[in-house]
Formats: C-alpha cells, structure tokens, sequence
C-alpha cells in the first residue's frame, strides 16, 4: 500500500541518515543523553536473546509511561505467567527505573532510532507477538514496518493536548496511516478520544487513564528510615521534576519560607539530572548551602538545598516531604507531571498554572479541593506553609479525586490486550 507524500520523504530521508547515527549518538552520549555502553541498541543490534514463547512489546516515551508499562506487565504477567515481556524506552532515566521495576520476565532495551533499517534489525530480532505504544509517541518507521509484519498493536492511555491534536490534524493523511497500524486504541480522556475519532473516523474507546492506577515501586524501608531520622526536626518541602526556568522560582520561595523557619531544607529534584552542577551553581550564588545526592552527600543542620540529581529515586523524595511541588508547570510549554506519585505518598500536591498535559487529573483534583494551586515565588512559599501547619489538602482529598479520574481503565486495557494475544496465536485449529 502506498504511503502519503510525507511518509515515503520521511522514509527516505531517515535512511540516507542512517551513516551519521553513530556520531550523533556518541556526542548524546557525551552529554548525558544516551547510554554509551548501550548504543548498539539504539542502531536496532541488540546483545541479548529472544527468549522463547510468546513475547509482547511494550513501548513508552520515558519515566511515567514506563510505570503504566510496569503495571500492565505485572497484571499480564499474573495471568499467564509463561508470557514474555520486551520494553522499549528512549531515555537515560527511564532505563534506570525500569532495571528496579521490572520482573524477571521483562526485559529492557532502548528503541531503536527511527530509521528504515534499525527498525528492520530490531523487529527481525526480536518478532514481538503483540506491541503495546503508551501514550502519544509514534514513530513512522516503527509503526510502518510493525504493520508490515502483521504484528497486532494497540495504542494505550493515549493522551493528546489541544496543541498536539491540532498539529496532528495539519498532517492529517500522515497520522492516519500511523494510526491504521493500532488495532485497538484507548483514549485517557474524551478529549483525545474525539480528537482521535475525528481524526480517523473510526471508535475510539474511552477507556480512562492508566497513570492513574500505575503504582510506583516503594522506596527502600532501611534507606528511608535512615533519612528519616537525619532530617528529623527540619521542616522540608520537595520540588520533583523541575525544568529549566522555574529554578529561580522555587529557590525565591525557599528564600521566603526561610525567614521564618531558618531550619528549612529544599530537596530540589530536576527532571534531568544532568542539571545538577548548574543548579548547584545557582543555588549557591544565591547564598544556599547545597548537598547534593548524586556525591553520596546528607544534609547536615548547615545545608539548605538537597540537590536530589540522581535517577529512580522520586518515591524517596515524596515520602520525606509533607509538602510538594509538582513541577513543569510553572511555566508554559512542558503541561506539568502527574501528581499521583506525591499523593499516595501522603504529600499535599502543590502545583502551577499550567497543566494541560495532565488537565483530566488535575481538574479532578481541582473538583475535590485536592492541591493547591500557585503562580509565584510568594503564592508558593505560602502554599508550603500551609502544608507544613497540616491546614492543606489531605490524602483523603486526592484519594477522591484520583478514584474519580480513574474510570476503571486498567481492566479495560488488559481485556484489550487480552484479544490481541488471542489475535497473535491465530484461529483454534479445525477438528
């Protein structure tokens, strides 16, 4: 079948790429950006064995989608335990997250860069049964030839904002022929779900978001115990996952907050780690003592900021904290993270204007008086302040707004994939 215009270029201009790939990926790999000793992964030449018996692919972009792969591994995996699992990721972090979560049976590689042959070297490797993509990352090449394998797929909890669904729709012809390679697709919201059905003109089942119902593995009992009693007595508040111009903002706030508590202490997480020694820069410049995680450092009673520049350990971080910013949106562009993680911790959700990446969780949220809503270094301070004197939303509050959200979508999902599986192994044979 012949491709739309854009497609076959694209096609075409990723192949005639492909001999400059190894340099791209050794100067990402010196700046942080990819796994130097795993590149060959990347290129579609992977070291390690198909296993043996049926193996499903799961695919997601980075941190978040990776745990709802994890929690439909570990559901899937109850129900047949002979099933085999291949998850592709695209980042540094997420890699590190999934080597502590997933099973035995799991196993990680990252996805192949997007090119005719790489992809062909991956899918000849490893012939999944089934593909599962999370989310919204399609990739042509990838898609394309999982199609042309037969291979049954199904996109989950896919999430559109507004922006994107409008982009999408200037490439109309092109995402259609993308889509055509999902079996089965479950909308995280009625707004993607009628997007994507104006879009394709076929049913898109609202099925509810997943992230929802992933569970993030609880952090180490010894380890939190232990930082437990080293902060003990120290009022402390999280910034998790902050990006590049909203720094300034959260130290400001720490600055207020510590003119009345002088004790106070900042764990301040950047989405990217490789930030670290900037933000250290920063902090410092503006008169703050800095610890920082990724040194094997522990605050003692001169440190102010923790600068926790290391990977896999957000559970840690929310379950120290009474009190936390859920960042990437104090400024526009990013549309936030998902607070979910900080709620079933017990954290009071603090959170930005602008969250339209998450805007179903958070208008939930907002329903049930869950978080706290902030636009500046003063509003913020103010916010922290109130979890730490217990008058901020509780757990009960997000506990409300996180089974309202939910909408039963992980045992929708598994019933989907369920069929696919069915779809995979073929008709019963005839008596």
């Amino acid at each position: 079948m012949s491709l739309p215009a854009s497609l076959a270029l694209y096609r075409v201009l990723t192949g005639l790429a492909a001999p400059i790939l190894p340099l791209v990926l050794s100067r990402r790999a010196r700046a942080g950006k990819e796994d130097p000793d795993r590149r060959h992964e990347r290129l579609g030449r992977p070291e390690i064995q198909r296993p043996e018996g049926r193996l499903i692919w799961l695919h997601g972009a980075s941190v978040g989608e990776s745990l709802v792969l994890a929690t439909l591994i570990d559901q899937l995996a109850a129900r047949d335990p002979e099933l085999e699992f291949l998850v592709t990721t695209g980042t540094v972090t997420s890699a590190a997250l999934m080597a502590k979560r997933l099973p035995p049976q799991a196993k990680h590689q990252y996805v192949p860069v997007d090119t005719p042959g790489a992809v062909r070297r991956f899918l000849d490797h490893w012939r999944p049964d089934v593909g599962v993509f999370a989310e919204s990352e399609l990739w042509p090449n990838l898609l394309i030839e999982a199609r042309n394998r037969d291979i049954p797929m199904a996109l989950v909890n896919a999430r559109m904002t507004t922006a994107s669904l409008t982009r999408w729709r200037k490439r109309g012809d092109a995402v259609r022929r993308l889509l055509e390679a999902f079996a089965w697709i479950g909308a995280a919201d009625t707004r993607t779900r009628d997007g994507l059905e104006d879009l394709t003109g076929r049913e898109i089942v609202l099925a509810g978001n997943l992230k929802l119902e992933a569970r993030p593995a609880a952090p180490d009992a010894r380890e939190l115990s232990s930082l437990k009693i080293a902060l003990a007595g120290r009022p402390v508040w999280l910034a998790a996952s902050t990006h590049e111009g909203e720094d300034s903002t959260i130290l400001a706030a720490h600055a207020l907050l510590r003119e009345t508590h002088p004790g106070a202490l900042l764990i301040l997480a950047p989405r990217h780690p490789e930030r670290g020694k900037p933000l250290a820069a920063m902090a410092r410049q503006r008169g703050f003592k800095v610890a920082r995680r990724s040194a094997g450092e522990i605050p003692d009673g001169a440190d102010t900021v923790w600068l926790a520049d290391t990977l896999g350990e957000m559970p840690l971080w929310f379950a120290l904290a009474p009190a936390a910013l859920i960042a990437g949106s104090l400024k526009p562009g990013i549309g936030g993270h998902n607070p979910i993680e900080a709620s079933l911790a017990g954290a009071c959700v603090i959170t930005g204007p602008h969250v339209d990446s998450f805007d179903d969780i958070y208008g939930a949220y907002r329903r049930h008086s869950a978080m706290i809503e902030v636009t500046d270094a003063q509003t913020l301070s103010a916010a922290v302040e109130q979890a730490w004197q217990a008058k901020a939303p509780g757990r009960a509050a997000a506990e409300r707004a996180i089974s309202e959200a939910s909408g039963g979508a992980l045992d929708t999902t598994l019933s989907a994939l369920s069929v696919l599986l069915d779809q995979a192994d073929g008709p019963e044979p005839e008596a």
